[in-house]
């Protein structure tokens, strides 16, 4: 059975998850959703999952915290830590089918920051949000797309050494850079004019991860 469109306002969550096991989730507060693209935001202060070598990476400005992320990845033995989102607010729209999300980050005041496409599995619909797998590599945009960079290549590289991610995937990635480079020059899919549906969206409760997702990945303070 297929699952209904997120009402406006609900909260919605976003996992990321490998051989049934939980590697991030995050709770979003909907804004839209038709049934292909689901539109979401957060705010700082956003309690959410990640692995434990992610946080202790952005506590401690380690990159090698990073990449040995990656090699808890490949062989399944990682562990998770509470995040909080903190400093920017982001709506982030995600489209069926499709191997990437588009997010732009703003400041809490509402200034444009950057654009930033994350590529990832298409993402399946659950009774609490969307599973998919984020795919490590993404590409920023400046708040004026007019410019762009790769980010995070090198860790794309490796997880397709260890075969996080095989060749079919990798394929695909290829033609989704293709296609998000071609709307990113186009100015169409959500790189279209539509100041209204990237705006800063209204202050409200923060959203929280259900005490099933808590349970289920043994969360733990880093």
């Amino acid at each position: 059975m297929t699952a209904r469109p997120f009402a406006a306002g609900s909260t919605a969550v976003r996992r990321d998850v490998v051989d049934g096991r939980i590697w991030t989730a995050m709770p979003y507060t909907v804004l839209a959703d038709d049934g292909t693209t689901l539109t979401m935001t957060a705010r700082p202060g956003t309690e959410s999952l990640a692995p434990a070598s992610w946080t202790a990476s952005q506590r401690n400005d380690d990159v090698a915290a990073r990449r040995r992320g990656i090699d808890d990845l490949a062989a399944g033995s990682w562990q998770l830590d509470r995040w909080l989102w903190r400093d920017t607010v982001v709506v982030s729209r995600f489209t069926a089918g499709e191997l990437y999300s588009v997010h732009r980050f703003l400041s809490p005041e509402g200034r444009p920051l950057r654009w930033y496409v994350n590529f990832e599995l298409p993402y399946r619909r659950t009774a609490i949000g969307i599973d998919t797998f984020d795919l490590f590599l993404d590409l920023v945009i400046t708040p004026d797309l007019g410019s762009h960079s790769w980010k995070d290549e090198d860790e794309y590289a490796e997880a397709r050494r260890l075969g996080v991610i095989d060749r079919a995937t990798h394929r695909q990635v290829e033609l989704a850079r293709e296609r998000a480079l071609a709307q990113l020059g186009d100015r169409t899919g959500p790189f279209a004019p539509d100041p209204e549906a990237w705006a800063l969206p209204p202050a409200g409760e923060l959203p929280v991860l259900p005490d099933t997702v808590l349970s289920t990945a043994a969360a733990r303070w880093g």
